[in-house]
């Protein structure tokens, strides 16, 4: 899995590979989700979905953040990502998880039903996370009350996987 994101995510793979080692531990039977995509006994291709919270005003509500997602670049636009990111949703809608959250290409990912947060009453956690980008899916398990804050899991923060980074600053 560590070579798919070194590979697919270029100057930022490192990053997002540590990452991805750090949200592994975090990761139980029924609180979250790893998929790979295999092709000759090769992994080329790995999602995940993580447990974050959303913070409104009634309580604390779990959801889950997919985040990352990648396959190896010859392999891309052959259909392995969005295969790996149909079942996790797929998954995740037996279990009851009220909202998914992400960031990402609103072109890419509105053809799984992500749309963008904000109009929802939903915040993203960082500034720094372009609003168009900022996406959320709605489950049968979302209720209206259930607006607020994203709060990322803390191996998002420690690996500064937040948003875009002003690189000129």
């Amino acid at each position: 899995m560590r070579d798919v994101h070194l590979q697919a995510f270029g100057e930022h793979g490192l990053v997002v590979a540590a990452m991805v080692d750090t949200l592994r531990d975090t990761i139980t039977p029924g609180a979250g989700l790893s998929l790979v995509a295999e092709h000759d006994r090769q992994v080329v291709g790995h999602v995940m979905f993580t447990r974050s919270l959303l913070d409104a005003p009634r309580r604390l509500v779990d959801v889950q953040v997919l985040s990352p997602l990648a396959v190896m670049p010859q392999l891309q636009k052959r259909g392995i990502g969005s295969a790996l990111v149909r079942h996790g949703l797929g998954v995740l809608t037996e279990r009851a998880v009220p909202l998914v959250f992400l960031e990402g290409d609103p072109g890419y990912y509105s053809r799984f039903g992500f749309a963008p947060g904000g109009g929802l009453g939903l915040r993203k956690p960082s500034l720094r996370i372009p609003d168009g980008a900022f996406q959320v899916l709605r489950f049968p398990g979302y209720e209206p009350w259930m607006t607020g804050t994203l709060v990322y899991a803390e191996p998002f923060w420690r690996h500064d996987a937040v948003g875009l980074r002003d690189c000129d600053a």
